[in-house]
Order: C-alpha cells, then structure tokens, then sequence
C-alpha cells in the first residue's frame, strides 16, 4: 500500500538522500525556494464547489475514439467481461462482474495506484472456480470518476463498495445472497478491513492481500512527515510533481531494502508493480493477454483528469496506518473473538463463518513487512488471524494469481 508521507519526497530528490537530518528551518527554506522557483503553479486553487466531480477517461477520451483504437490503449474499455458503468453523486463508477451467479461471490478491492485491472488474473482464476466475481476501478482509478471535493477516506470507500453491489443483477447482499467473501489488496485490504468491522454480517469470508492499515509512522522518512504535517507546499504544487514523477518512467518495481530503511517515494510510485520476470507470465486481461500494469498505470496518469488528486488524497485519508485503523482492526477482532466465544447463539449466522481474517503476504514485500504485520494484526485481531505468505514481493497477487485463487477458492 502506497504511503502519503513519502509523496514529496521527490521535491527534495537532489539534497535529501545528503542532507537527511536537516533541521526545520532548512526544510522550511528549501519548500519555500521551491516556490519560488514555481510561482506560476503557488497560488491555491478556489475551494472546490459542492458535488464537483473530475471525469474519468471514459467521458474524456473513449467517446472519441474508434473501436480498432479502443483496442489498441493500454486499458481497453472492454477490458475485463461484464463491464458497466454505475451512475452515482459521487460521479460515474466502472464495475466488472462476471462468473456463475449461483456460484460462490466474491468482490475485490485493488490497491492505491493501480486500476482493478491488477487483480484481472486473480479474477479469471476465481470465475474459473466457479465463482461470481465483482472488481471495480476506485474513485479516480481506471474508468470510475472522481469526487474532487471530498476525502478519500473510508467513508467515501465504503459508499462506493456498497453502489458496487447493489448495482448487481444479482443479490448480493439480501438474505437469500448466501453472502459474499470480500478481498482487498494492498490499499484495498486496509478498506476491506475496515469494511468488514461495520459489516461482518454480510460476509462469508475477509481475505487481506498485503494489506495497509497496519503501517507504522517510523517507517516514513523525516521530510515527508514534516512536509505533510506542516503544509508548508501548496496542493496544486504537489500534485504538480507528483503527477510528474509518476510519468517519468519507465517504471519498474522496488527491490528489497533493509528491514530498518525508511520508505520513499519510489516505494509508492512501484509498490503494485511485477519484477521483470514475471510481468512477462502474468495475464491480467484475457481479451488483451498482452496487457501489463506499468503500461496501464502510465495510461492512467496521462489520462485520468482526478487520478493525481485521488492518489494524494487517499495517501492522506485513506485506510493506510496502523494510528487511525487499529480500532477497526480491534472492533472486528471483538467481534470474532464474540463470535467464536458463542458460535450457535446471539451471532449465529451473522457473519464471518470461518472465524477467521485470512491474511496473505509476500516474504520479500518491500511496504508490508511481513514481521510487523504479523505482530500487529495478530493483537489488533485477538488471535483471529491466519496467515500464508508466498516467495514473492508486494505484487504478489497479480503474478500468482493461481496460488491465491486456490487459497480463496479452499474458504468458499
């Protein structure tokens, strides 16, 4: 799961990596030269009306373009079945869903930078199990609008969830929906879990792959906390660079760090991205096998007129540290811990059968350390954790999509 504390650390790429313990006034005067080096982008932009929403590719680019070109963009607009566009106040929303519909359900959140076309492998895997699957394009994400004057936090993370679903022809949450497993990756798995200590009841299973929402502030670099906390860079100007790092390119995944290294910027840009060597294996978009992440992210910044706003705003408001989500993380382990204490009572039946949060992660995973996750879910939870973790990095569930399948598949 990205970091909104390493964001900025790109603005300071040419003196931060020499100068790593630079008091306040120095850093204060560095944002400042900046500036004014960038007067032109300084001034705020006007407060944003009410129901402002920035258009996702769809509107802005789709509609003019020729099927055989369609085809031919990083991110299709038919590139996962089952494709629809789910009208909202909070703006358009791309939804995917296919599979049985009398199989098992199962609806996925992907992570902070990459559209849902980063789980399409693992969804592919699970419709061939026979399951019915939902995968949608968060706010700001692929083809979903963005609400630019509200907070990606997790209320606006759960409303969408829930338009997702009753979008469905079919019944997914009603009392004869048998119920459905939810899986969040990444970003995603911090929004699952938070999801899932309001509403266990609706639940058959919780699978968290990496997921955020267990991350220490040590963990972040000086001058990110500082820059953040203290405001001292205009928004526009920010997303001014961070909108320029991530079309720098070419893009390509973290490697490993020490275990007590601070994360960066980098980290948050790669984070979600395959190894050279498997990017090559992984098949994301049966319609358009040829199809990859970093290409679609590429598309993505290039194209999405709220991306950059959505990825800053989740960074600061969304599921990401342990600080603002260990209470989710506690009232969904009281609820197990309730729940496995009197199994055929009062919460007989509510929600979450396997007692359990299945938790998966990769033993090199760059952002997620597997030790910490290990330790902090196991308490946040009380014990209702099991955990699986695969030789592999944080883009674990795009590349061994298989694997994963079968593990979920096991719980349905």
């Amino acid at each position: 799961m990205a970091l909104y504390h390493q964001t900025v650390d790109f603005l300071s790429d040419s003196w931060a990596n020499r100068q790593t313990q630079l008091p306040l006034l120095a850093v204060t005067g560095a944002s400042f030269t900046i500036g004014l080096l960038l007067r032109s982008l300084l001034s705020r932009e006007p407060e944003k009306p009410p129901n402002s929403v920035l258009p996702s590719p769809r509107t802005r680019i789709l509609t003019s373009l020729s099927e055989e070109e369609n085809r031919q963009l990083p991110l299709p607009n038919d590139v996962l079945p089952g494709a629809r566009d789910v009208d909202s106040p909070y703006g358009s929303i791309r939804v995917y869903e296919w599979g049985r519909e009398d199989g098992p359900k199962v609806l996925m959140v992907h992570g902070i930078t990459t559209p849902c076309i980063a789980l399409g492998g693992l969804a592919h895997a699970l419709v061939d199990r026979g399951c019915r699957v939902i995968v949608f394009d968060l706010f700001g994400r692929g083809f979903s609008d963005t609400p630019s004057d509200l907070p990606q936090d997790m209320r606006l993370y759960t409303t969408q969830i829930m338009l997702a679903l009753t979008s469905s022809p079919v019944s997914w949450t009603g009392a004869d929906s048998g119920k459905f497993s939810l899986v969040g990756y990444s970003l995603g798995g911090g929004i699952a879990a938070a999801f899932a200590s309001y509403f266990p009841n609706l639940l058959s299973s919780l699978v968290l792959l990496a997921p955020a929402g267990m991350l220490h502030d040590s963990h972040v670099s000086f001058q990110a906390r500082l820059l953040y906390a203290t405001n001292l860079i205009p928004d526009n100007v920010l997303e001014y660079f961070v909108g320029k790092r991530l079309r720098a390119g070419p893009l390509i995944a973290a490697k490993p760090k020490p275990k007590n290294e601070k994360l960066h910027m980098r980290d948050a840009i790669t984070e979600e991205l395959p190894t050279e060597v498997t990017a090559d294996a992984e098949v994301l978009s049966r319609e358009y096998p040829h199809l990859n992440v970093p290409s679609a992210i590429v598309w993505q910044v290039d194209n999405h007129s709220g991306f950059v706003h959505a990825f800053m705003s989740t960074m600061r408001n969304g599921p990401i540290f342990r600080r603002t989500q260990w209470k989710n993380w506690a009232r969904l382990g009281e609820y197990l811990s309730a729940q496995n204490s009197d199994p055929s009572e009062s919460l007989k039946g509510q929600g979450l059968p396997s007692h359990k949060v299945h938790i998966l992660c990769g033993n090199s995973d760059a952002v997620i350390m597997k030790d910490d996750l290990v330790t902090d879910a196991t308490a946040a939870l009380g014990g209702n954790a099991v955990f699986k973790f695969y030789d592999a990095g944080h883009e674990f569930p795009s590349t061994k999509y298989e694997e994963v399948a079968s593990y979920i598949s096991k719980l349905l």
